[in-house]
């Protein structure tokens, strides 16, 4: 049965060396290299995988160290796409929050690098997507009806709870937000074509997602940019598994997406895998039909020439 992983994260060592020189790393960095990634595909059976970078990201309060640093990660994607074409697709990082160095990244890597699509953070120095200063960005996203990995970030400001580690809860947290901004700013109403992906099965969206759609009735205002309504939003997202490969999470998200917006994904290096087998035991009582779509055919949609590459398109 063909696999697509539609989360795996690129850490090239030339970024990561950066960071540390600069003492920048705000956690410890998993290892990365393309031998580790061929593993494990090797060891879960993964036909192909859509890469991207993870948090931290590429922005730390200093402009042109964004450019430098998404420049060097999207060349260093392209390489590996390129080295196998049929095996990985690539997501472009860019260096917001500056919409012009984004845009000109954005044709860079879409146009001669030939990346696949792009990957935002939640939010970038605490600007989340669907803010009015990256309204350009989202409009030519729009007309290129582009895919978009939309990847959880830390929150600004200092974790309300420091013992607890960001990840726990605050990143599917800032999925949320940033869906939920997206929503409400009318930027999903503007732009439908956006073949947008959440990690994580969407954060708490999923879970809140009657609560995020209550907000026209109780402030009116504040729901005229989302006329269609927020659930009518969320239900044409796509939903990866990374980090969520489970059914008590898949049912909470099937109950706001139809079956073929839900696509496999590990997180790795993130994701705590078994050794080797099925890399989401916790997907094996889902009926074959569903987990075949889950696994690969949904990805078409997404990534259509690595699908084609592994036979599903």
């Amino acid at each position: 049965m063909p696999r697509i992983d539609a989360h795996v994260h690129i850490l090239p060592p030339e970024y990561v060396a950066a960071l540390e020189q600069r003492a920048l790393l705000p956690f410890a960095l998993p290892p990365w290299s393309a031998e580790l990634t061929y593993d494990l595909m090797e060891r879960h059976a993964i036909d192909a995988a859509v890469m991207s970078l993870s948090p931290p990201g590429v922005y730390f309060g200093d402009q042109g160290l964004a450019d430098e640093l998404a420049r060097l990660v999207n060349e260093r994607t392209a390489e590996l796409v390129r080295a196998a074409p049929d095996r990985f697709a690539g997501l472009a990082v860019l260096p917001l929050p500056d919409v012009d160095r984004a845009l000109s990244e954005l044709t860079y890597a879409l146009d001669v690098l030939g990346l696949d699509g792009i990957a935002l953070m939640s939010n970038v120095g605490g600007i989340y997507p669907g803010d009015l200063a990256w309204d350009r960005l989202f409009e030519e996203l729009e007309t290129r009806s582009a895919y978009v990995f939309l990847h959880p970030a830390a929150p600004p400001g200092p974790p309300p709870i420091p013992g607890h580690p960001v990840w726990l809860y605050e990143f599917p947290f800032d999925t949320t937000r940033a869906a939920v901004n997206l929503i409400y700013s009318g930027t999903l109403e503007r732009c439908p074509h956006l073949r947008l992906q959440l990690a994580h099965l969407g954060g708490a969206a999923p879970f809140l997602a009657h609560r995020i759609a209550s907000l026209p009735a109780r402030e009116p205002a504040r729901g005229e940019p989302a006329p269609a309504g927020a659930l009518t939003y969320l239900g044409r997202l796509y939903y990866d598994t990374g980090l969520a490969n489970n059914e008590l999470a898949l049912d909470a998200t099937l109950a706001i997406a139809d079956p073929e917006q839900v696509v496999f994904g590990t997180d790795w290096p993130y994701a705590d895998l078994p050794a080797d087998g099925d890399p989401a035991p916790g997907l094996a009582g889902l009926e074959d039909g569903l987990r075949e779509r889950i696994d690969a055919a949904n990805a078409a949609a997404l990534v259509p020439r690595l699908a084609a590459a592994v036979g599903v398109a």
